[in-house]
C-alpha cells in the first residue's frame, strides 16, 4: 500500500472514537506495559477490550491471578495435533498489564479476538519501543503509522471479528481497547460499518494452565526475567520510571554477573573489556535494528569479550525471577524455546571452573610437590639474586616478536592505497574493491607504502593499576643477545611461593627493549620523574631506550597527547595496540611471571612450575 502523507496522519487524539479509546501496543514489550498501567489507573475506564482470543479468558483469568509467578497456556494445533501451541503470560506483557490492572480497578474486561481459526500472520518488525523514553509514546505511534502493514483478506475478516465484538459492549460505557499496533488501522476501519457476528470458529480441544520452570524462564520469555522482575517491584508504586530503564537494568544485571564472576573464578574484568562490551553489544543490537541489545546479543558479547565462564553468569542472572517456583498447584514442564517460538537463536556455553574433587589421575602423571610444613620454602630464600625462568622468557621473547609484526602490519594497511589499474599492477589486485566496483568495468589495484623502519622498544599495559595493587618493581638484564633487557611492575611474587626460592606473580606492565645490557633501574631514574603513573614511565623509558624509530604500546587506553610530542622530538613514533585487539587467552598465559631466587633454583624449577 502507498505510504500515507505525514501531512494527512491524524494526532493521537484522534484514536478517541466516541465512547472507545484506542491504544496501540508492540506485544510482549516493556515500555509498552508501563504505559498500559499509566493509561488505565489515570482514565479507570468503565470497560478494558483487549486483544487476545475469548475462548481463552477463563485460562487468561486464571494465570493472571497466579501473577507475580509466570504461567503458560497450552492447547493443541488446529493443523497438527501432536504439536502444542504454548502461551507465557508475562506481566511484562502489555496485554496481560491490561487485564491485571482491569481487574484491579474494577473495570469489566472484553476479550474481542474472534475464535475464527488462528490469527492471521502480520509482520512483527517494530520500531524498539526504548525510543518512546526519547520520543514519547505519541509520536512513536504516529511514525509507525506513516509507513502502514500491507492487508489482505484475512486480516479484514479479523479485525472486522474485533469491531463486532466491539460494537456489543455497553453502549453507556467508555472503552478503552488494547490491540497490537499493525491492527490499530484495520480495526479503525472496520469500525466505520456495522458488523455482522464472525462464523464460528473449529471446536477447541482441551487448554491446560502450566507451571513453567524456573530453569527456563529465559528461554520463553519476551522479556528476560530479571527485567520483568524489576517491572514487578516498580508497578507497585510507578514512582521511579528509572527503575526499568533497559540500559540501567542492562548495567545492572552486568555489574552482579561481573561480581559472581570473580567470586566463582577469582579473575576480575578490566577496563579495557567493559568499554569493548559495551561497544560489540551496541553493535549486535544495531544489527538488529535496536536501540537496546536483547539477552542474547548481551551474552555473546560477554562470551566474545570476556570468556565462557562470564557469559554464563550473565545468562544465570538475567534468568533470576525470585517469585517463581518449581513447586505449584500446576504441573511443571522444564520448556525449551524450540517448544514455545518458531524461530530461535542457539549459544553454546562450556564452563572452566576449579573442581573440588580431582578426577582419576593416570598413573604416568608426577604429583605436584607440597610442602612439609607450612613455610618451609619461604624459609629457603636468601635474597641475594633473582632471575626469570627461561621457558616463560623463551614465550615471552616470541610474543614481543609478534607484537612488533602486528604493529607493522597495522602501519602498513594504514598506508594502503587502493587505485584504478593504469600502466602498472603495483603490488597486486585488489579482488574485493574490484568486485565491488564491477559495474564500472575497471581492475583495482594495491599499493601498499613500505615502512620506513623497524619496530624496537615494545610495552605492555595490562592494568593502570590506580590501587597499587602491582606494587612490586624491577629492571632485570638480558642474559645474551637475543633476550631482552626488561622491566616491569607486578604482584609481588614472593607472596605467592610455589616452590623452593620459587614465586609466582601477575605482571602489571611491562617493557621490553633490545639489544640487551644497556637498561639502568628505570623505577629509580629521576629522568622519568615526569611520568604520572607506572605504565607513563615505561613508556618513557622505551622511548628511550628504542634503538628503532618505532615503539609499541600496548594498552587498554592510547598515551596522553603529550607523549606523541616527546616521541616527535626523540625521534620516535608510538605505534598504539588496543589490548582488546588481541588474544585473551594469550594474554593470560604471558601475564604470569615466576621469580627464582637465584640461578641455583633454575635446576629444580621445572618440578614446580605447572
Amino acid at each position: 500500500m502507498p505510504e500515507r502523507p505525514e501531512a494527512e496522519l491524524p494526532e493521537l487524539t484522534s484514536l478517541q472514537r466516541g465512547r472507545f479509546t484506542y491504544f496501540p501496543v508492540v506485544p510482549g514489550r516493556l515500555e509498552f506495559a508501563v504505559e498500559v498501567r499509566r493509561k488505565i489507573l489515570a482514565a479507570r475506564p468503565a470497560v478494558v477490550a483487549v486483544e487476545l482470543p475469548g475462548w481463552l479468558e477463563p485460562e487468561y483469568r486464571r494465570a493472571v491471578g497466579r501473577l507475580p509467578e509466570m504461567s503458560v497456556i497450552v492447547y493443541a494445533d488446529e493443523q497438527d495435533d501432536e504439536r502444542g501451541i504454548y502461551i507465557p503470560v508475562e506481566p511484562a506483557d502489555p496485554f496481560t498489564e491490561a487485564v491485571r490492572t482491569g481487574l484491579e480497578t474494577g473495570a469489566e474486561l472484553v476479550f474481542i479476538e474472534p475464535d475464527i481459526g488462528e490469527r492471521p500472520h502480520l509482520p512483527d518488525a517494530f520500531p524498539d519501543p526504548y525510543s518512546i523514553r526519547s520520543i514519547g509514546l505519541e509520536t512513536y505511534i504516529e511514525r509507525y503509522r506513516l509507513h502502514p502493514q500491507p492487508r489482505s483478506d484475512e486480516v479484514a475478516v479479523h479485525a472486522a471479528g474485533m469491531a463486532w465484538k466491539l460494537q456489543g459492549t455497553n453502549p453507556e460505557a467508555e472503552v478503552l481497547v488494547v490491540l497490537s499496533l499493525n491492527l490499530l488501522d484495520p480495526v479503525l476501519d472496520a469500525m466505520e460499518l456495522p458488523q455482522e457476528p464472525p462464523p464460528r470458529g473449529r471446536l477447541r480441544k482441551e487448554v491446560e494452565l502450566i507451571n513453567p520452570h524456573p530453569e527456563c524462564l529465559a528461554e520463553i520469555c519476551i522479556e528476560y526475567p530479571y527485567l520483568q522482575e524489576r517491572y514487578e517491584f516498580f508497578r507497585g508504586q510507578m514512582a521511579d520510571e528509572n527503575a526499568v530503564d533497559r540500559r540501567r537494568v542492562q548495567y545492572s544485571l552486568l555489574k552482579e554477573a561481573e561480581q559472581a564472576y570473580e567470586k566463582n573464578t577469582g579473575e576480575k574484568l578490566s577496563h579495557w573489556q567493559r568499554l569493548m562490551l559495551a561497544r560489540y553489544s551496541r553493535n549486535l543490537a544495531l544489527i538488529d535494528r535496536q536501540l537496546t541489545a536483547g539477552l542474547f546479543d548481551l551474552t555473546v558479547a560477554a562470551r566474545s569479550i570476556v570468556d565462557d565462564n562470564y557469559a554464563w553468569e550473565v545468562w544465570n542472572l538475567a534468568n533470576r525471577y525470585l517469585a517463581q517456583t518449581a513447586e505449584s498447584d500446576l504441573r511443571t514442564e522444564n520448556l525449551s524455546g524450540e517448544e514455545v517460538w518458531a524461530f530461535t537463536r542457539k549459544i553454546r556455553l562450556r564452563r572452566r571452573l576449579p573442581r573440588p574433587k580431582q578426577r582419576l589421575r593416570p598413573a604416568g602423571l608426577k604429583m605436584r610437590k607440597k610442602e612439609k610444613q607450612p613455610g618451609e620454602w619461604a624459609r629457603q630464600l636468601d635474597g641475594n639474586a633473582i632471575c626469570s625462568y627461561p621457558p616463560e622468557d623463551l614465550v615471552i621473547e616470541d610474543y614481543g616478536r609478534f607484537l612488533k609484526q602486528k604493529a607493522r602490519t597495522i602501519v602498513s594497511e594504514e598506508r594502503l592505497r587502493v587505485e584504478p589499474f593504469t600502466t602498472s599492477l603495483l603490488d597486486g589486485i585488489d579482488v574485493r574493491e574490484t568486485i565491488r566496483n564491477w559495474h564500472e568495468g575497471k581492475i583495482y589495484v594495491r599499493h601498499c607504502q613500505k615502512l620506513a623502519g623497524e619496530v624496537g622498544a615494545v610495552i605492555v599495559i595490562f592494568d593502570e593499576d590506580p590501587d597499587n595493587r602491582y606494587y612490586y618493581h624491577t629492571t632485570w638484564l638480558g642474559e645474551h643477545q637475543n633476550e631482552s633487557d626488561m622491566a616491569f611492575y607486578s604482584t609481588h611474587p614472593f607472596d605467592n611461593i610455589v616452590g623452593p626460592g620459587i614465586g609466582r606473580a601477575e605482571y602489571g606492565g611491562f617493557l621490553m627493549t633490545l639489544p640487551p645490557r644497556r637498561m639502568v633501574d628505570v623505577w629509580g631514574d629521576p629522568d622519568y620523574d615526569f611520568a604520572r603513573t607506572k605504565s607513563e614511565r615505561l613508556l618513557l623509558a622505551g622511548l628511550d631506550y628504542s634503538i628503532h624509530r618505532y615503539v609499541v604500546y600496548v594498552a587498554a587506553r592510547p598515551p596522553r597527547s603529550i607523549f606523541r610530542s616527546i616521541a616527535s622530538r626523540l625521534g620516535r613514533t608510538i605505534l598504539y595496540i588496543p589490548i582488546g585487539q588481541l588474544n585473551p587467552a594469550k594474554l593470560k598465559k604471558i601475564r604470569v611471571v615466576h621469580v627464582l631466587d637465584g640461578h641455583a633454583r633454575r635446576e629444580i624449577a621445572k618440578d614446580y612450575i605447572w
